[in-house]
């Protein structure tokens, strides 16, 4: 196991402990909301966006000679907050009136165990939670609580992920151009990465330029993730990716290799990490943020 792949690791663990904090809930006149709300959120996966978050706030609180733990721990309920809302995402997402997807992270998905009524209600609750979770961080000030929120707003609705959706919804039954593509994958897939950096820049007390840099790593990291992502779908191994591949194709929906070859979208997503890893190349103590971006570009699942 590599050193990023540990850090991985380490911190997917640290953010599973957290979040099941959260849903530590006995009810009996509604549990299986409960249920259906933990059996998604402590599915397991990358965690990637809670790791942008923590890792960010270390990076911000170092860049200006203050603690990166006590950034660290104001970070974790941002951090949560993002899984949260990217985990009810993947429910709805799969839902039959979005992609209709049987699988995720290698497990029936949600409405298949639950029923789709209460699938949409979990992710609900989720969604909920999460801004609930971000406001009332105790170790952040009010005033980066709020900020926290507006952007955690802005990034999950109209504007950001949803909006994305919508976008993909159109591309299954019409064919995109390659710009509108690239605008949805920044609003449905990059937006929560670039909230996820920003979130920890704001718990670490970063400056300017740290924030702009931190926008210009997730650009590129959230689109050369979703180009792999593309790619996968169609070369993948559904049994390491945990969900079924051919999808997109099977739905005639538009991709990033409707416009190219695997080998170009491969040259693609390189130019894009490079990007993203020049960004923080003026900052002491990014090496984890760098190491990520190209060990993502490498990834199999």
């Amino acid at each position: 196991m590599t050193d990023i792949e540990s850090r991985i690791k380490q911190r997917a663990a640290q953010i599973e402990s957290e979040l099941r904090g959260y849903l530590d809930v006995t009810d009996d006149d509604y549990g299986i909301l409960y249920d259906a709300m933990r059996y998604s959120l402590l599915a397991g996966g990358k965690r990637l966006r809670p790791f942008l978050a923590l890792e960010f706030a270390r990076l911000a609180a170092t860049s200006r000679g203050l603690d990166p733990d006590a950034a660290e721990a104001s970070a974790l309920a941002y951090a949560s907050a993002i899984e949260m809302i990217h985990t009810y995402s993947l429910i709805h997402d799969d839902l039959p009136g979005m992609d209709d997807d049987d699988l995720r992270r290698g497990k029936p998905t949600n409405h298949k165990v639950f029923g789709e009524a209460n699938a949409l209600l979990a992710g609900d609750a989720l969604l909920t939670l999460a801004f609930e979770v971000a406001a009332s961080n105790k170790l952040a000030s009010p005033e980066t609580n709020c900020r926290a929120v507006v952007l955690l707003s802005t990034a999950a609705g109209a504007n950001g992920m949803v909006g994305g959706q919508v976008l993909d919804l159109i591309g299954e039954s019409s064919r995109l151009g390659f710009d509108t593509l690239e605008r949805l994958q920044s609003k449905k897939t990059g937006e929560l990465i670039r909230a996820s950096s920003l979130l920890g820049c704001y718990a670490g007390g970063a400056d300017e330029g740290l924030i702009a840099a931190a926008e210009r790593y997730s650009m590129g990291l959230g689109r050369a993730f979703q180009v792999l992502d593309d790619i996968l779908d169609v070369v993948g191994d559904t049994a390491l990716l945990g969900k079924p591949i051919g999808s997109d194709a099977a739905s005639d929906k538009t991709t990033f290799l409707t416009f190219m070859t695997p080998n170009e979208a491969y040259a693609y997503a390189d130019r894009l990490t490079r990007d993203a890893v020049s960004a923080l190349e003026d900052y002491d103590g990014a090496d984890v943020l760098c190491e990520l971006a190209i060990y993502l570009s490498k990834r199999n699942k």
